[in-house]
């Protein structure tokens, strides 16, 4: 699926590492493995002879660390953090890690999520006298800390995440330690890892581990802070055990491949999608071909289990610029030419099942489906890997509002005709639980499921934004 064409985003993701004489450039390796989930900047924070340093820019992390930039960040400990942004989120001020200073000491924060309680907070905060520096729901974070002088700083951090609502995973660099903290539904993906027994890791998918050699430990639990210092790993709670809720998009989309989370592989889960969506939907074909990238998987899955060929139908340019910043929609839409070329000789004359994973508007669907038809294809039949996107996302995805959603409110049939297919077929609900592999009756491996059924693990608040209504994390 083409998120930046379609506007479906996952915000950010974020690395940290403890004891390593190299740190920057572990986390400068690491980022390029979450590069994915977020294009548009990328930050780096070091511990030096007691100080924090930070080098950050806009762009992808390549075009942020060239030259000696990394030399400007020695150190046995570091955090980093790439990021998607808006055009009223863009400003260095907005890029994390956020590095904050007093005369008792500094703190580093990056963050993949959304507080939906940012707007009250902040309102308080500000009664108080607190004065706030960007538009980052991340800063509020740093302003209860700071509210907390008075108590060590374990139980401040303890004190100020207690306070937070949404979904969020946090890491946080001081002087002396690294935290690590996930929210208590753990709707975003963290996990802990090793490098030699000593080296300590942690980042939003484990395909960073295997990019810098680390052995995937552990998942962090929901409610959980760890905290990670020159005396090893210690784990204590900032809130109750509750029944997980992880972004069900994580899987669908947004993870890659090759990552694992909660020791489900990502790219076995969307085999598995495609297997369940063969099952529940009856077909006639002669080729089976997937969106690229990230429904290559459930593509390969509902060929496998329905009998009909896969075939690359759909061939993706990787060297075009990021067509998302287009200013129009008309322009982005046209972007999709650029991304995607149909193979004439696949399915000239064919049948054809188009998998994606998932129909946010429908405009690019719908031009997908007429390239097909241009090249040839006899029929064009589109089956979706997940539910249809009914409800926006209010935890740190960019998922429409109710208006833009093509889902809301019409059938799979209006749907089909408006995109112009000739058939379309969505997964059920219990189908994605199913397949994914997390209902093995363990509260603590359920789904978030809200943008599909309108039904949220946490409350909302009345003035909760939506990401792209403000600054992504």
């Amino acid at each position: 699926m083409l998120s930046e064409l379609r506007g479906l985003n996952e915000e950010c993701g974020v690395f940290g590492i403890w004891g390593h004489d190299n740190a920057a450039q572990m986390a400068y390796y690491g980022l390029h493995a979450l590069q994915h989930r977020g294009q548009e900047a990328a930050g780096i924070c070091t511990v030096h002879d007691d100080h924090l340093l930070v080098e950050k820019g806009e762009g992808l992390v390549n075009d942020v660390f060239h030259g000696d930039r990394l030399d400007k960040l020695p150190g046995h400990a570091a955090i980093g953090h790439v990021r998607y942004t808006t055009d009223g989120g863009r400003g260095i001020e907005n890029v994390q890690p956020l590095v904050f200073r007093s005369t008792t000491g500094s703190l580093a924060i990056a963050h993949n999520g959304n507080v939906t309680n940012a707007g009250e907070l902040k309102r308080h905060l500000e009664r108080q006298g607190s004065i706030f520096q960007s538009t980052s729901d991340t800063e509020v974070l740093a302003h209860l800390i700071k509210k907390n002088i008075s108590y060590p700083q374990n139980e401040r951090f303890k004190k100020a995440l207690a306070q937070l609502q949404g979904a969020f995973a946090f890491v946080l660099l001081t002087e002396d330690a690294l935290y690590v903290a996930q929210d208590p539904n753990g709707m975003r993906p963290l996990s802990l890892g090793c490098i030699g027994g000593e080296t300590w890791v942690v980042a939003s998918e484990t395909s960073a581990f295997d990019l810098i050699g680390a052995e995937t430990v552990r998942s962090v639990e929901p409610g959980e802070l760890v905290i990670i210092d020159d005396d090893g790993i210690r784990s204590d709670r900032f809130a109750p055990k509750t029944s997980r809720a992880i972004c069900s998009m994580e899987y669908i989309y947004f993870s890659r491949p090759d990552s694992d989370i909660d020791g489900i592989n990502i790219h076995m889960a969307r085999k598995r999608l495609g297997k369940r969506l063969a099952q529940e939907v009856t077909i006639d074909a002669d080729v089976v071909t997937g969106v690229p990238d990230s429904s290559i998987s459930a593509a390969i899955g509902f060929a496998e289990e329905s009998g009909i060929p896969y075939e690359m139908g759909l061939i993706k340019n990787r060297y075009v610029g990021r067509t998302f910043i287009q200013p129009s929609q008309e322009l982005r839409e046209r972007g999709v030419k650029m991304k995607l070329s149909p193979v004439r000789q696949v399915v000239e004359g064919k049948r054809v099942v188009m998998v994606d994973d998932s129909i946010v508007r429908g405009t690019t669907s719908k031009r997908i489906v007429k390239m097909l038809r241009d090249a040839g294809a006899k029929e064009v039949h589109v089956a979706i890997s997940a539910p249809p996107l009914i409800a926006p996302c209010f935890y740190g995805v960019d998922i429409s509002t109710d208006s833009e959603l093509i889902a809301t409110g019409r059938t799979p049939e209006e749907i089909c005709e408006l995109i112009g297919a000739d058939s379309l077929q969505f997964l059920s609900a219990e189908g994605l639980i199913e397949a994914v592999g997390r209902n093995d009756g363990d509260p603590n491996r359920g789904h978030c499921l809200g943008c599909f059924t309108g039904n949220y693990p946490t409350d909302i608040f009345a003035d909760t934004k939506l990401p792209h209504e403000k600054e992504r994390v």
